[in-house]
């Protein structure tokens, strides 16, 4: 009996691991990275790490897991800066985020229930009350900025963010092949795991004529968004998401993709 083929479009940096699960599942793996990393150093980024090492921040936010690595590599004393932001209230926004500041040896004071921009600004509210405590923002060029301005709504807050890194479109041939091999109907389903990743992979199509009979091969098949912005996402291209895992990993994605192919 044939394995189902699953599509994965994961950075590199995360490419191997997440074929090595998918097979664990019990799926054959088509792989193109369809966003890549790249690190950015704009023109906030400085007075953020001034504001912390001066103890002059009271909330730090890291949003994703990356944006440790890409904030802490460009600093000289991290060291210090760790020690600074130990005494500050540190939020992860998700398990891996957790995960990662505390390997630096970081101490996460706050990870919230809710990973929605609304209820993160409500649970910090109730925390700090009328107090107008500084609050820094790290996070990529793609995040949401839904999350700053549901913080700036809040009058007590003063708001800082800062963007370390950018996602691109990696071009080095396995994304075309990937295309071909969805028109030739070899793949069974397909794992999407941003909005970022579905906007570069229809571009990709575009490019090569082909972004309409993409879309009709998706319907045919099983597609899981790994959660609500990337169905969106998806939704909008006219594609029907049949998987959302209940939490937004990608583990939970290919569990939830096991059970309906």
């Amino acid at each position: 009996m044939n394995r189902p083929v699953v599509a994965i479009m994961r950075p590199d940096m995360h490419l191997d691991s997440s074929i090595e699960l998918a097979r664990s599942r019990g799926f054959d793996v088509v792989a193109a990275p369809m966003i890549e990393l790249e690190s950015c150093h704009d023109d906030r980024f400085d007075g953020f790490v001034e504001r912390v090492l001066a103890h002059e921040s009271d909330i730090v936010i890291f949003t994703s897991a990356n944006g440790i690595a890409f904030t802490l590599q460009k600093i000289a004393d991290v060291s210090g800066f760790i020690s600074a932001l130990n005494e500050m209230c540190v939020v992860a926004i998700g398990s891996k985020t957790k995960k990662a500041l505390e390997k630096q040896n970081i101490d996460v004071n706050m990870m919230p229930d809710s990973f929605s921009s609304e209820g993160i600004a409500e649970m910090l509210a109730e925390i700090v009350g009328d107090v107008p405590w500084v609050i820094e923002v790290v996070r990529s060029a793609h995040g949401d900025p839904a999350l700053i301005t549901a913080l700036s709504g809040r009058g007590a807050f003063e708001v800082h963010e800062t963007v370390v890194y950018r996602l691109v479109l990696p071009d080095d041939g396995r994304q075309q092949r990937l295309i071909k091999d969805v028109l030739a109907g070899r793949i069974d389903a397909f794992a999407f795991t941003s909005a970022m990743t579905v906007h570069n992979f229809m571009k990709v199509a575009r490019k090569m004529d082909s972004e309409s009979r993409i879309v009709d091969m998706l319907n045919e098949r099983i597609v899981a968004a790994i959660g609500p912005p990337t169905a969106e996402t998806l939704q909008n291209y006219g594609v029907k998401v049949r998987v959302t895992p209940e939490r937004f990993t990608f583990s939970d994605m290919i569990d939830a993709l096991e059970r309906c192919v």
